[in-house]
């Protein structure tokens, strides 16, 4: 029966809350967040395109590595700071081990993170490796979703830094439009997989602790 009752609340929230939030939406969902209980996935920030990624990656060489731009460490910030003005409770931080994402993960959290290869960049930096969760990406794409599955800390919420393809692996090719800095909201179960019940950009973040 308590089964029952935890998979209709969380498709009463899921029906509440459409994929991309409205104002509304977005005011509910944060009410959620102050009590805790969910995993936030973001995509790292933006990026410098004039650098390029070498493979096999060198996790200790930046020159190696697209790093996040100006830009990208600024809205980083700024959904950092938004965060906290709404009394969104962060528990565990885990990032890919790409510094873009350990660097986003720092300015949004203001915490020491937790860098791991399921959340590394699935593509192996190249163009051309896109999503393939039914195929060679698929235990990458696993991975990432029996981390989201786990609940936090009573009272907080966890985050997780990762790359669209690995979002794209974990949850659907669907999901291979997520915007740098956009952020996946999860609400865990202890009867189930954790249940998407928000697509939030960036700016809706910002928007909404300005208001």
């Amino acid at each position: 029966m308590n089964k029952l009752v935890s998979i209709i609340a969380c498709c009463i929230v899921f029906l509440l809350m459409s994929p991309q939030s409205g104002a509304s939406e977005l005011d509910g969902l944060v009410s959620a967040l102050k009590g805790g209980g969910y995993v936030i996935v973001f995509r790292h920030g933006a990026t410098d395109d004039s650098q390029k990624d070498v493979y096999p990656f060198k996790f200790d060489d930046m020159s190696a590595q697209r790093q996040l731009s100006e830009k990208g460490r600024n809205l980083a910030r700024e959904i950092g700071a938004a965060l906290k003005k709404l009394g969104v409770p962060i528990g565990e931080v885990y990032t890919s081990r790409l510094n873009r994402a350990v660097e986003t993960a720092k300015l949004i959290s203001g915490k020491e993170v937790s860098s791991i290869d399921a959340l590394t960049d699935s593509s192996a930096g190249s163009a051309s490796g896109m999503a393939n969760p039914d195929g060679k990406n698929a235990k990458a794409g696993r991975a990432v979703r029996e981390l989201v599955d786990v609940a936090p800390k009573p009272g907080l919420n966890n985050l997780a830094v990762t790359h669209k393809t690995n979002v794209a692996d974990a949850f659907g090719k669907e999901f291979a439009d997520i915007k740098e800095g956009e952020a996946l909201v999860y609400k865990t179960s202890a009867s189930g997989p954790a249940v998407l019940v928000a697509r939030v950009q960036a700016s809706e973040w910002i928007a909404r602790a300005g208001s």
